[in-house]
């Protein structure tokens, strides 16, 4: 790691905005898409729009939808839904380690702001440089203020598009490339490697398992895959 850098909490919000905007490619069609699809099952537009900016999860909210469309049983929407974001403990608790004289309120609205872009962004650039706690946290919050602000406003747009979006725009690419691009990195140790292809292998072979069931499966035979790995190394 370098020296500590005195950036300036603007300067390092303003970078962070800055280096998220390419991963927008991804988050606006895939919001698009979202807000679409809510529509289409039914959802109006203020209740997309109320889930899509309190939950600011993609992947979630993409599992929870079907499931609501479905009738599933409350309590087992919320369940899949929260095990799918379950990762966002683990992201909280390596930013902690890099926000230990970070106040209450901030780390609460963090909680807001937290997604796969604004931690791997936020991890890299702590793990390559050190700067005072301030500029940390800012610049944690530029890159989740540009997703969020790109997510909620597509996630409007296709809300009241709605099937006016052509089927033929080849927009279900983009989430899995960036996703994969975010993750890759961390992708340092056999267990990482291991848990991943189990994982990514899972979830596409029980795709079609219903009400969500396919994807928890998936994250659960990862994370044995991984624990299993590694106490074997």
């Amino acid at each position: 790691m370098t020296g500590r850098i005195l950036t300036s909490p603007l300067r390092a919000w303003t970078r962070g905005v800055v280096n998220a905007l390419p991963l927008q490619i991804a988050t606006v069609p895939f919001a698009m898409i979202f807000g679409a699809l809510a529509v289409e099952a039914g959802l109006t537009l203020a209740q997309t729009m109320a889930m899509t900016t309190i939950v600011v999860a993609g992947a979630a909210q993409m599992v929870a939808l079907p499931m609501m469309v479905d009738q599933a049983p409350a309590w087992l929407v919320v369940f899949t839904a929260a095990f799918v974001n379950l990762r966002m403990a683990i992201y909280s608790a390596a930013l902690a380690l890099h926000w230990r004289r970070v106040g209450p309120w901030p780390r609460v609205l963090a909680a807001w702001f937290l997604n796969d872009q604004s931690y791997a962004l936020s991890i890299r650039r702590y793990e390559s440089r050190e700067e005072p706690e301030p500029a940390r946290t800012a610049y944690f919050f530029g890159v989740g203020c540009c997703g969020l602000t790109c997510w909620i406003g597509a996630t409007l747009v296709g809300a009241v598009l709605g099937a006016r979006i052509p089927e033929s725009w080849p927009v279900d690419f983009g989430p899995p490339i960036v996703f994969i691009a975010l993750v890759a990195p961390f992708l340092r140790r056999r267990a990482d490697w291991a848990a991943a292809a189990v994982a990514g292998g899972g979830a596409l072979a029980l795709h079609d398992v219903g009400r969500g069931a396919g994807i928890v499966l998936a994250i659960l035979a990862g994370i044995g895959t991984g624990l299993l790995v590694a106490r074997s190394a």
